[in-house]
């Protein structure tokens, strides 16, 4: 016997039919002489209610105060899972995430996991076979309860499959793997049988939405293997683990898009050490993602830095390089909308310098120009109009042959 990790997301958990359709798979996962901890999310779009209602009552809500608003939807997912698993006759308990151990950061609102007591949950492992947990939240320091930001469920459920030794780690959400490309937007992407980490976390950190980030992260680290399923059929999914070299005859496994990039740029800063710093330190201080950055060549010792953020990051930011800009005496600051980024991701590209120069030519046939680019060893990003992002993820897709033949 041995213990397998299950998350399953809010559209798993819309409604009370689909809950005990959750139900039923985890015990069918049971009877088959495996103990089973699953990992809930939020019913459907509750998280987003409560936002919408934390909205009529304050502008600008204390982080800490949301995270104890926000991680009510998930007590709701897992009491009313565990219920429908015991009226099928199950032995079954819930735990919140401190009870389940899980010890974060103070970083409210985006905390991170230090580590997880897993004394409890251990025990009610053997217990009961099956044990409930809700994702997406901890527990600080200050005994404050904490939020891992959206998606964090999926970190929740790769940590506690690290922390139990869990045989596997079963993702199952609404489309039954990952895809080379969104299959909302290209029509007929092909989905990947399995899928190395690093390229994973560079789809996911890119724009993929199938997995946070920050589980690949961990499942790398701890060799933990991620299975992501639907939790709609029974069909095998994709896998993420570690790939051998044989797979990197494909140049380019997969493309990723976002569509909520702000472009920011500072015009005129001096040319000085640590310059630079000043404003990156600043902006890592209030956990802002800087996704892509460009300096210019220096011009009569100032030179101009841009670079792009989330655009739920974009006041804040804004914020930040306002008074960066007075600080150093910098000529101007821009922010500019409208913006999407979009990469291709291989681990091919690393021995085929080909990938960027055709990416760059068939976007220049469909006229579509690149205002930045950033390059790695294994992902080629631009950044586009958001208005032609579909067209030319579907026109990269082609190029690349990530799309099934007619």
């Amino acid at each position: 016997m041995g213990v397998i990790v299950q998350k399953y997301g809010g559209s798993s958990l819309a409604t009370t039919e689909r809950i005990r359709n959750v139900a039923r798979r985890i015990i069918e996962t049971k009877k088959k002489g495996n103990q089973v901890v699953a990992i809930v999310s939020a019913m459907g779009d509750s998280t987003d209610d409560l936002i919408a209602l934390a909205k009529e009552i304050s502008d600008r809500p204390p982080k800490r105060e949301m995270d104890m608003l926000l991680s009510t939807g998930e007590q709701v997912s897992i009491s009313l899972l565990a219920m429908a698993i015991e009226s099928m006759g199950e032995d079954v308990i819930s735990l919140t995430g401190q009870q389940a151990g899980i010890r974060t950061d103070d970083m409210y609102s985006k905390a991170r996991i230090v580590n997880i007591v897993s004394t409890r949950l251990e025990q009610e492992i053997k217990d009961k076979s099956i044990v409930i947990v809700a994702g997406f939240q901890g527990i600080n320091a200050n005994d404050d309860i904490t939020t891992l930001g959206r998606g964090g469920s999926d970190t929740t459920a790769v940590a506690i499959a690290a922390a139990v030794k869990a045989k596997v780690c079963e993702i199952y959400t609404d489309v039954d793997g990952v895809y080379a490309g969104d299959p909302r937007i290209i029509k007929g992407v092909k989905k990947l049988d399995v899928i190395s980490y690093d390229e994973m976390l560079e789809l996911a950190t890119l724009g993929a939405a199938v997995l946070h980030p920050r589980s690949v992260e961990v499942a790398k680290i701890h060799g933990v293997t991620i299975h992501v399923r639907s939790s709609f059929t029974d069909t095998t999914g994709t896998l993420v683990q570690e790939v051998g070299d044989m797979e990197k005859e494909i140049i380019v496994t997969g493309i990723a898009h976002d569509m909520d990039v702000v472009k920011m740029a500072i015009f005129g800063v001096p040319d000085e050490p640590g310059v630079a710093y000043l404003i990156f330190d600043e902006l890592a201080k209030a956990h802002i993602n800087v996704q892509m950055i460009v300096q210019s060549a220096e011009k009569k010792g100032v030179n101009d830095i841009a670079f792009t953020v989330p655009k739920s990051d974009k006041e804040e930011a804004l914020e930040i390089i306002t008074r960066f800009k007075e600080k150093v005496g910098a000529n101007a600051v821009i922010m500019k909308d409208g913006l999407a980024r979009l990469s291709i991701v291989g681990a091919g590209m690393i021995t085929n310098p080909t990938a960027a120069a055709r990416m760059f030519m068939v976007l220049s046939k469909a006229g579509i120009n690149l205002e930045m680019i950033s390059t790695s060893d294994i992902k080629v990003s631009v950044i586009i109009d958001a208005k032609r992002c579909v067209e030319a993820a579907e026109i990269v897709a082609k190029e690349f042959d990530l799309v099934e033949e007619n």
